[in-house]
């Protein structure tokens, strides 16, 4: 199923008549008169026209399905785009408005002009005020105003789609990979070597005038066989925590029933707990290999797992146009979290330098790819994470490797955490 939104044209204003009905607009009191209808999409072609807004029929698979937009507002005295929406009952409940929100908000994002989008769903409308939720909006109470002969009383939901302001901040750690070898008292350049070993999961890795670069070879093994089958990842880690040799203690608990089969040092590299997490890295274009960087919890206490996947990009997922990045929150184990995580269509070529990076407070993760906003979570998490960084060769259902393509090589540039400003 595709979803696309177009520019509202002349022959759209049917989409609005078939919207018009009592069932579509029960949470607006009512429908309108035909006369304004024909009034509102004259406004439709008007604003867009002028600019001052844009006004979108959302298309599934060329059909049309529903009217997407967002104009000029002011919320609180501050300019904000407003955004509103409507699907036709036969493409409701599969995932169309969900779709077409999100690309409305990366589009207000792109826009520049003004960095606040709001919405105002009937508070009897749990669909729509779902819809905010699920997109990162944030509720900031409710109102009610006259409305088509009637009053209605809404919720209000805020996303702050600005970019990421680093200007006159100044990182808690810059790691430019400068030196002559891997800070080892910074990184841990084994994989979770606790459910495996040292010898098994060590990193290749190695420094140059560009930082930093894992690699998986022809001789790399795979890093746990009996856990994992025959996965290969070269991989630096910032922190290292768990039990004894036989216990269930460890971080990524990645499967159930995992035990301790070689003991490790505790090692407390460089732990974050809010603030600005940025990675500069170059993705690798080959359909085995997936490249990523995801902060984990330090996991002291086994609950505080969870996940701020910062950048995950599959080899498979890249072409000449560019390519899509997973990004968001997964809880693994953490039983207060929700998955919200979803792959952003990137723009340009992947496999040359680009930032990746979170802005994370108490309340939310905004999450951010060369600057610009991609994606606002709206979750606490609250405890100490460590870094993950790494290159991973999957596994092909034959059991062949492509030789001709070894080395695969992740190039990480630069990576620096910033305290909340």
């Amino acid at each position: 199923m595709i979803i696309e939104l177009r520019p509202w044209r002349e022959g759209d204003l049917a989409v609005l008549e078939r919207a018009n009905t009592p069932e579509m607009t029960a949470h607006l009191c009512g429908p309108e008169t035909d006369e304004e209808v024909r009034g509102r999409h004259a406004r439709y072609l008007r604003l867009n026209a002028a600019g001052e807004a844009r006004m979108m029929r959302i298309d599934v698979d060329g059909i049309p399905a529903g009217a997407i937009g967002y104009w000029q507002t002011d919320h609180e005295g501050v300019p904000a785009f407003e955004t509103g929406w409507s699907v036709e009952p036969r493409w409701q409940g599969r995932g169309v408005a969900r779709e077409a929100l999100r690309q409305v908000t990366r589009l207000v994002a792109a826009d520049g002009r003004r960095t606040l989008l709001v919405a105002y769903p009937g508070v009897d409308n749990p669909a729509s005020n779902a819809l905010c939720r699920g997109a990162g909006f944030e509720h900031r109470g409710s109102g009610t105003l006259p409305w088509r002969g009637g009053e209605l009383t809404f919720n209000t939901w805020v996303l702050d789609v600005s970019p990421l302001d680093l200007a006159g901040r100044v990182p808690d750690v810059d790691e430019r990979f400068d030196g002559s070898a891997l800070d080892t008292e910074r990184w841990w350049p084994f994989y979770t070597p606790q459910w495996s070993s040292r010898d098994a999961s060590a990193a290749r890795w190695s420094i140059g005038r560009g930082g930093l670069e894992l690699s998986i070879a022809a001789d790399t093994v795979p890093w746990a066989p009996a856990l994992d089958g025959d996965l290969r990842v070269s991989h630096v880690q910032t922190g290292q925590f768990s039990g004894p040799a036989g216990s269930g203690i460890g971080q990524h608990r990645f499967r159930t029933g995992l035990s301790v089969t070689e003991e490790q040092p505790e090692h407390r590299g460089w732990l974050v707990r809010h603030g600005v997490i940025e990675v500069r890295l170059a993705a690798i274009r080959h359909p085995d290999v997936m490249v990523a960087f995801w902060p984990i919890g330090f996991e002291e206490r086994p609950e505080d797992c969870g996940e701020l996947c910062i950048a995950e990009i599959f080899g498979a997922e890249l072409d000449d146009d560019g390519g899509w990045v997973g990004v968001g929150v997964k809880p693994q184990n953490d039983p207060r979290l929700r998955e919200d995580f979803e792959k952003v269509r990137v723009h340009g070529d992947l496999t040359l330098m680009h930032d990746y990076a979170v802005e994370w407070t108490p309340e939310r993760m905004r999450f951010f790819i060369d600057g610009a906003w991609v994606k606002t979570v709206v979750q606490s998490i609250d405890y100490p994470v460590q870094l993950m960084l790494d290159v991973y060769e999957f596994p092909r259902a034959d059991g062949t490797r492509d030789t001709a393509a070894l080395p695969h090589v992740l190039r990480v540039e630069r990576v620096r955490s910033f305290a909340l400003g």
